[in-house]
């Protein structure tokens, strides 16, 4: 019968103790100058308070939102030793990063691309990649889930600018209203940038219409709202995403938008406190990137606690973060859909319970 010595055992714990709490390394990728450095800012940042809090170390590179620097920052990230990588906000740079991460098994997590396309060709490319992100058809099936149930006993309308977003919108709303066996009473499309929509609003006030679905701009919707009230018709518009922009036209209180919740709005006190200790304001990515590396810390330790690859952690595992329980599909993205129908109170949108 054959004994270990016990200073072997010991030995062998401690590796395996060793491994297990070894330091966790995570790539940042991010625009860190140019047109979209305020944005790129929002991902480091949001990634640092989340290092912080989690005691994991960073290597941030700048990915500039182009295909060559996204082979260049995949490149750096190989070399720095990252065990995984967040981040990444244009899907160009992502698409040319992600060939060389996955030769080098490192997974990838980002908090900013949206492109179907991303993960819908997973099982061809088997890319290894997850997003905090939602698709960019989730806001065209949110679309159709939130309103059709709420209005199905209104007078409602669809109208959209003509562009291709704004009608793939205003269709997509249709057809599953169509499926739903509603029937709008208008479809129209208008001009826009106008200076006043006082056409359309009369043509749905005719049509008898009290709540109008509008896939366009915000401003043209703050136009509508306007023009509508200065006519005493009292009128429910709601918009897309495209209700975020700046615009020129005070937008009317009351007017709906399905949209992600500003994670700020979310989030305890206790979380935002992480930011304001560390001088960072909670805004755009900041959050979702800080659950990309709440998830990959979380991944990790897991993978190393049971012995098991990272990537059939993230695959199988759900993930406690700041922007709320998150687990995936088999391609990659969050199994639940985070927009929700929003309202403006003349400052900001607010959830509607």
């Amino acid at each position: 019968m054959h004994f270990v010595p016990i200073f072997l055992c010991f030995a062998m714990s401690f590796w395996l103790t060793a491994q297990t709490h070894a330091e966790i390394h995570v790539g940042v990728a991010a625009p860190l100058e140019g047109p979209n450095l305020l944005l790129g800012q929002q991902i480091r940042d949001g990634a640092r308070v989340a290092a912080v809090s989690a005691a994991v170390r960073l290597s941030t590179v700048d990915d500039q939102c182009s295909a060559e620097s996204g082979e260049q920052a995949a490149q750096t990230l190989i070399e720095a030793g990252a065990d995984i990588a967040v981040g990444f906000l244009c899907t160009e740079t992502l698409e040319a990063a992600l060939p060389l991460l996955t030769q080098a098994n490192i997974p990838v997590i980002t908090s900013g691309v949206r492109s179907n396309g991303i993960t819908d060709r997973h099982l061809r490319t088997e890319w290894l990649v997850w997003r905090v992100a939602p698709r960019a058809d989730a806001e065209l099936n949110a679309i159709a889930q939130i309103l059709i149930p709420r209005w199905r006993n209104v007078l409602f309308a669809i109208v959209d600018d003509g562009t291709i977003h704004g009608r793939e919108l205003a269709e997509s709303l249709r057809s599953a209203a169509e499926l739903a066996g509603l029937k709008p009473v208008l479809v129209d499309t208008y001009r826009p940038q106008s200076d006043n929509q006082i056409g359309l609003v009369g043509r749905l006030r005719h049509a008898g219409a009290s709540h109008v679905f509008v896939g366009g701009d915000r401003d043209d919707i703050a136009i509508m709202a306007r023009d509508a009230a200065g006519l005493g018709y009292d009128l429910t518009l709601a918009g897309s995403e495209a209700l975020r922009a700046a615009g020129e036209v005070p937008l009317a209180q009351g007017t709906l938008m399905v949209g992600v919740p500003e994670w700020a709005d979310e989030a305890s006190e206790a979380e935002l406190a992480l930011f304001r200790r560390a001088l960072v304001a909670p805004e755009g990515y900041a959050i979702p990137t800080h659950a990309a590396v709440e998830v990959a810390t979380q991944a990790l330790r897991k993978a190393r606690e049971d012995k098991l690859p990272t990537v059939q952690i993230l695959r199988t595992e759900t993930f406690k973060t700041l922007a709320g329980a998150l687990r995936f599909d088999d391609k990659g993205d969050v199994t639940d859909n985070p927009f929700r129908l929003l309202r403006y109170d003349g400052s900001r949108f607010l959830p509607i319970e």
